[in-house]
């Protein structure tokens, strides 16, 4: 059995709202997250036709039925009904109603028209690396970052390469091909696969535009898609008043590193451990452990990236705001060389009075938990930024 860490931000929030909403990608376990932290609550899937079929007949007596106790999953497949269920709790002081959904971009907009102010909002992510197991924790690195963290890999025991396969394809059909109305699939993964081997990098629109010959508008509104989805997300670059010396081009990192190696057609982790871009991998990795900690704590999405035109580069910010900036170096190693730490002191130098951490993450098995100039294991990233 998995515990999840967003458990502890769920219940509390549910015993002030009446309503709560939890996005995230498919399949990274919002579902059973629910039905745990909620086993008497009465549970429908709106992928599921005859559930449909029930709630078009007369939707607001099925959910005032109901309503001191009910999981509504994959709401975006029928958004209208969140219209309904904001009668039914602006008129049930009991009301009790949990909300899931896996696109982003619809589920937020009608959330947004409908249930303002009802409505607490909680991501959930694929796992962290503080919820697996103790026996997964022992397990090589580079075997968990082939794995990625899908809780069918490690709660079924599905092999990697077969869940990300069968997550991509479905995807491809359910979400981009229907939902999206993607034309031009082939080109879309594509696209996928590109953005996969440019995790870390800048997004450079204009370079992909050329690569498969579809227009700035087309690729601009596919990143948007794979935003929306829960795929990929665009990491900002942090800046504060220093000029026009600063890169302004966000980077691009997907939520799940398992799928980044499924797309770069990583087959087993061995093949990790020399490929050319096992240190983007690896960041990319850490940098959405850094987000999950945010997301499980019901915290907002505070991460960027620093780099000016002279090559000095900070692979994450965490800005609390003032005196209260904390920056961390990504370097896939268990040893430890001054160099790591050149990017972390001319970044302090800048923002002195400002920063209240700087340090390396690495793979070392044991953290030095030294403010400044300390290392971190990017397994224990949950324990040190706890949140509160």
């Amino acid at each position: 059995m998995y515990n999840r860490i967003l458990e502890g931000e769920l219940l509390r929030l549910k015993s002030l709202f009446k309503v709560v909403t939890i996005t995230g990608p498919r399949q990274s376990g919002k579902t059973t997250l629910c039905r745990m932290a909620f086993p008497d609550y009465h549970y429908v899937n709106l992928e599921d036709e005859a559930v449909i079929n029930e709630l078009n007949i007369d939707r607001r007596s099925f959910i005032e039925r109901h309503c001191e106790g009910l999981i509504i999953d994959e709401v975006q497949r029928m958004p209208d009904i969140l219209s309904t269920v904001q009668v039914v709790v602006d008129s049930h002081a009991d009301a009790n109603i949990v909300l899931t959904g896996s696109n982003n971009l619809q589920l937020s907009n009608k959330v947004t028209q409908s249930l303002a102010g009802r409505t607490a909002m909680l991501t959930l992510l694929p796992f962290a690396a503080a919820e697996l197991s103790d026996n997964d924790q022992a397990l090589s690195d580079f075997e968990i970052m082939y794995r990625g963290f899908y809780p069918a890999v490690w709660a079924n025991g599905v092999h990697a390469t077969d869940v990300y396969r069968q997550y991509f394809n479905t995807y491809l059909q359910r979400d981009i091909l229907q939902v999206m109305n993607v034309r031009h699939l082939n080109e879309f993964r594509k696209f996928l696969i590109i953005s996969a081997s440019r995790v870390g990098c800048e997004f450079n629109a204009s370079s992909i535009s050329n690569e498969l010959g579809m227009s700035l508008p087309t690729i601009a509104e596919w990143m948007n898609i794979l935003e929306a989805t829960y795929v990929a997300f665009r990491l900002q670059p942090f800046y504060r008043n220093i000029g026009k010396r600063l890169v302004k081009t966000p980077k691009v990192y997907f939520y799940d590193v398992g799928l980044v190696c499924y797309l770069l057609g990583i087959k087993d982790a061995h093949q990790i451990e020399t490929h050319p871009l096992r240190g983007q991998i690896f960041e990319n990795m850490v940098v959405t452990e850094f987000l999950k900690n945010r997301f499980n704590h019901g915290l907002d999405n505070n991460l960027y990236f620093y780099r000016d035109r002279s090559g000095n580069e900070v692979d994450v910010v965490l800005d609390e705001g003032l005196q209260s900036l904390q920056a961390f170096e990504i370097k896939l190693s268990a040893t430890l060389h001054p160099s790591f730490y050149k990017n972390l002191k001319h970044f302090k130098g800048l923002f002195n009075d400002e920063i209240c951490r700087t340090q390396v993450v690495n793979t070392s098995a044991e953290d030095n938990d030294a403010p400044f100039t300390g290392h971190l294991n990017y397994r224990h990233i949950e324990t040190l930024l706890k949140g509160d």
